[in-house]
């Protein structure tokens, strides 16, 4: 939605004074009355107030969100945890499409135990509604569940088997094949009764909920108790038993001490999505794994956003451990861990929840574990939509609607300008043709001299729109003198005009040309004054995003590779130094930036390198680097 012209703020912004300062819940709502967004506040004026700042300075997803609503409400509560209870009710109840929505909506398959039933049973299931059931998991893989219920059934000999399975065994006195053999107790012709079969079920949930070697001690102990009493039977039933017990344990990691109860999430995002990955560690052991991606329609701080992953993770689902690890502290943490303590006790559980953010050992450990699932997921996601040919159809659709081109952009070429404070500038070109990356086409290029970014961006697309016009005389396949029909850089309006500028210069017509901004959704056209917004659902979006993140990850590698060559350049002019001394110093600090930090005692370490050329390549490198930007300083656009 474009913004009016001349307008600061919405024409709905409550009088000055009229919002109270008290905890509260807010309500956007649209013109047909729909709840578009809800929030809390501890101080509502202070916190609605950033939404009626001038619109200009707004995120655009939430100056979308202000100009689609045309009121907003609030409720005043006596506390901040009132307020979090309300907020998170009024999502559950509203749905509200700018709120944090999940995206997969893939259900994920769940041991329960059915305490709720008269013979309670063992099953697999995918429903989180069964009445009285307690559940374990959740598994990304049904074989992987069934070979643990099948392991878990020799050592807790309960039912498994559906209702009609049971009537009829009960009607004609002759159990199913797993009561003959021993995988079922078999109470259904009372071969162990209803009490002593629920006493078995209770067993198997104590066990999943981290009394394992409770349970393992304890039979090893009665197998060498029975065996002592010559009861050999008994002995060798009871040594299967601990078998299976031991074959469970095996498949579920050990990663944290004994008795650690903890859930430990792992959270990324970027500006359209956040990706978040759970491991339910009981009794130091995962008993499940979880990944979700989730829509950040709202520009939320990461404080904001670790609340709402709450939120999805416990509204409706497992219950909260006694611990929660997170990589960032949620907003209101004191209220978040209330409210989590009540989730827990709800499910019959004792002992209060605290919200942690692990900074060292073996939680820390299992947390960037945790992070880099969570990156992997995200990464699936992004990529997920370019295998489906419809989707890769529907993304060039809405691109060409939104430019308003004549047809579909089936080549895409996407440029990056990267630099360290204006130094070692290196640019990259990818290209994707219809909807899918081809990395035999990326170019690199190195800018020797230039005076800024737009600068750049005039030098690199000169260069390319020569090829264009003239051909590529060093391949044979002229693939690099394929035209395009479309440009996109990265940047605003000023590096749009500057590629267009050489485009024209060149004397190249009919392609397309936009810039990719900071914000992302916005695409700037060369001769436009506002940019074109892409609409949060539209799988441009996406391919967009994945374009300016390829053509920035091959700038940035290709800037390493530029800024390890210059170093073995700076060495090698040092007297005794040679080229297998050189490669031994990048060998041992691993990258040229480490070279360049490390102290002469650490450069001495190396072998062949000794104090006095070790000061020999300090003074070198230091008078080199002085009054240069330090390495991740400056721009990297």
């Amino acid at each position: 939605m474009s913004r009016p012209a001349g307008s600061r703020t919405v024409p709905y912004k409550p009088a000055p004074g009229t919002i109270p300062t008290a905890p509260g819940v807010y309500r956007f709502r649209d013109e047909h009355e729909r709840v578009l967004y809800v929030g809390k506040a501890k101080n509502l004026r202070q916190r609605l107030s950033n939404y009626f700042q001038p619109l200009e300075t707004l995120h655009e997803r939430t100056r979308r969100m202000v100009l689609t609503a045309v009121r907003v409400e609030w409720t005043i509560v006596a506390s901040e945890f009132e307020a979090l209870q309300l907020e998170f009710t009024w999502i559950k109840e509203y749905e509200p499409p700018f709120n944090v929505q999940f995206r997969d909506d893939k259900s994920y398959p769940y041991l329960a135990v059915t305490m709720g039933d008269d013979v309670p049973r063992a099953m697999i299931t995918r429903n989180r509604g069964i009445r009285g059931a307690r559940y374990f998991g959740p598994y990304t893989k049904v074989w992987a569940i069934r070979e643990t219920l099948d392991l878990l059934l020799k050592a807790f000999p309960m039912r498994s088997c559906s209702q009609s399975v049971y009537d009829r065994a009960e009607r004609t006195g002759r159990p199913c094949l797993l009561g003959d053999i021993g995988k079922c107790s078999a109470p259904c012709v009372g071969r162990v009764t209803l009490d002593e079969h629920r006493a078995t079920a209770r067993d198997l949930v104590a066990f999943m909920n981290g009394g394992d070697q409770e349970f393992v001690d304890r039979v090893r102990e009665e197998m060498q108790r029975a065996s002592a009493r010559l009861e050999f039977e008994r002995a060798a039933r009871l040594r299967d038993q601990l078998a299976a017990l031991e074959s469970v344990l095996e498949r579920t990691s050990v990663v944290l001490s004994d008795h650690v109860d903890a859930d430990v999430f792992g959270l990324v995002h970027d500006e359209l999505s956040a990706a978040v990955h759970l491991f339910a560690v009981r009794g130091g052991r995962i008993r499940g794994t979880k990944s979700w991606v989730v829509d950040t329609e709202i520009d939320l701080t990461d404080g904001e956003l670790a609340t709402q992953i709450m939120r999805i993770a416990y509204e409706a689902g497992d219950p909260p451990a006694r611990e929660v690890l997170l990589p960032r502290q949620p907003d209101s943490v004191h209220e978040v861990e209330t409210w989590l303590t009540e989730r827990r006790g709800e499910h019959g559980l004792p002992g209060r929840v605290v919200v942690r953010v692990p900074q060292r050992g073996e939680k820390r450990k299992l947390a960037d574990s945790a992070t880099v699932n969570a990156a992997h997921a995200l990464q699936v996601a992004r990529t997920k939509r370019t295998s489906d040919y419809v989707t890769r159809s529907q993304a060039l659709a809405d691109l060409q609607e939104a430019l308003g081109m004549a047809e579909a952009p089936l080549r895409i070429e996407c440029f990056d300008v990267s630099h360290l404070g204006g130094t070692g500038v290196v640019a990259s070109m990818v290209v994707f043709e219809d909807g899918l990356p081809r990395k035999d086409q990326y170019r690199k290029f190195a800018i020797a001299q230039t005076t800024d970014d737009t600068d750049s961006i005039h030098q690199v697309i000169t260069r390319r729109a020569r090829y264009i016009v003239e051909g590529d005389p060093e391949d044979s396949g002229t693939r690099f003198a394929y035209t395009p029909q479309l440009l996109l850089v990265d940047g605003g309006r000023p590096q749009v005009q500057a590629a267009k500028r050489a485009l024209d210069e060149a004397g190249v017509r009919g392609i397309a040309l936009a810039g990719i901004a900071k914000r992302l959704e916005e695409l700037w056209l060369p001769d436009d004054e506002y940019p074109v917004i892409l609409p949060r659902t539209s799988e441009a979006l996406y391919l967009v995003q994945r374009l300016r993140d390829e053509a920035h990850r091959v700038a940035i590698s290709y800037q390493r590779v530029k800024r390890s060559s210059a170093i073995e350049s700076q060495l090698s002019g040092i007297p005794g130094l040679g080229p297998a001394r050189v490669r031994a110093l990048l060998r041992h600090f691993g990258s040229a930036k480490r070279v360049r930090a490390a102290a002469p005692e650490e450069l001495a370490e190396v072998p062949g390198i000794g104090p006095a050329l070790a000061q020999a390549v300090a003074r070198r490198l230091g008078a080199d680097t002085m009054g240069a930007p330090a390495e991740g300083q400056g721009s990297q656009s």
